[in-house]
């Protein structure tokens, strides 16, 4: 509910500004053109992905790998993105922790590279009043379009839509979201009804909020949950020596993880205290008022109201539960 259609959001705005900045130079793009652009961005990426697991892989290969700095964009997504698809990967135990390991150098040797970059051209000024970094760093005129457009490339070409769905769908075979998420395409054997549902949250968080807003509220959101994800790894690694652990992480790491997660947290509500931070831990704590009487208790009068909606929505976008597509 918050992470993703957040992420979503946040990359689709990247696009827009990155998108429409050249069009408007020496001026910010109006806020209608920007939201106008993101919104139809979280349309289109939604389409693809609903069509065919095969043309949103295709889609994100094409944009994502026309220059080599997009490629450093696809290791980056690999660390964080293959963790939500193990279903989907070949041999995940050996495949997953090999991306990582591969993708953690990579990317952190690239972002250095690119800062150091973008502080040798620019002033520590022009970085913080820049809307689009990547425009005012393009300065290979008559081409300094192009940065801008392999920017515009990396973010439409996120694989950050395909995952959320894949989220989303086992959230409701879980039952911790209702049963209509984890339905998939009967034509095209997508998650449909999830990916919507991310599109929709990801149109609504474009509405009201600018992109700063949003990556605070993404950040801190993000950072908590990785941290309370570490702590649980600790935890079970205790409680439950018993389980089968294909893939096994060192419990410095994880310690290290909790460490760093509370600091990012913790840091910028310190630093500039602000109301956002706030709204975000009452949105998040208010799930528990769902959790308790809907996942935990089982209320059943809840499914006898989602039945004819789930009928109906069955019926409108044709997806059917998972075991019938086998």
């Amino acid at each position: 509910m918050v992470l993703k259609p957040s992420s979503l959001a946040i990359i689709t705005l990247s696009f827009a500004e990155y998108a429409s900045t050249p069009f408007y130079p020496g001026c910010t793009p109006p806020v209608v053109v920007t939201k106008s652009l993101a919104a139809a961005a979280v349309f289109v990426i939604v389409m693809v992905n609903c069509l065919s697991v095969k043309l949103a892989n295709c889609v994100q290969n094409v944009f994502t790998k026309l220059f080599i700095i997009l490629i450093i964009v696809v290791a980056g997504m690999v660390m964080n993105r293959l963790n939500c698809i193990p279903e989907e990967l070949k041999d995940p135990f050996r495949n997953l922790p090999l991306a990582i390991i591969i993708g953690i150098p990579l990317v952190s040797v690239c972002y250095v590279l690119v800062n150091v970059a973008s502080f040798t051209v620019l002033t520590p000024t022009e970085l913080l009043l820049s809307p689009a970094v990547a425009v005012t760093f393009g300065v290979l005129y008559p081409l300094s379009w192009i940065v801008p457009l392999f920017v515009v490339f990396s973010t439409f070409g996120s694989g950050s839509c395909f995952t959320a769905g894949r989220l989303v769908d086992v959230s409701g075979r879980e039952g911790h979201m209702v049963k209509i998420l984890s339905y998939m395409s009967l034509k095209h054997y997508t998650p449909a009804p999830a990916l919507i549902c991310n599109g929709i949250l990801a149109s609504i968080y474009i509405i009201p909020s600018d992109i700063h807003t949003l990556i605070n509220y993404l950040s801190f959101a993000q950072w908590g949950f990785y941290a309370l994800t570490a702590l649980a790894l600790i935890v079970m690694r205790y409680t439950r020596k018993e389980r089968h652990r294909p893939v096994k992480v060192p419990i410095f790491m994880a310690g290290l993880m909790v460490l760093v997660s509370c600091y990012l947290v913790l840091a910028p509500i310190i630093d500039k205290p602000d109301l956002e931070y706030l709204y975000c831990t009452i949105f998040i704590v208010s799930g528990l008022f769902l959790y308790y009487p809907f996942v935990h208790r089982k209320v059943n009068w809840v499914r006898k109201i989602m039945r004819p909606i789930t009928m109906h929505l069955q019926l409108l976008i044709e997806v059917v539960p998972p075991e019938k597509t086998q």
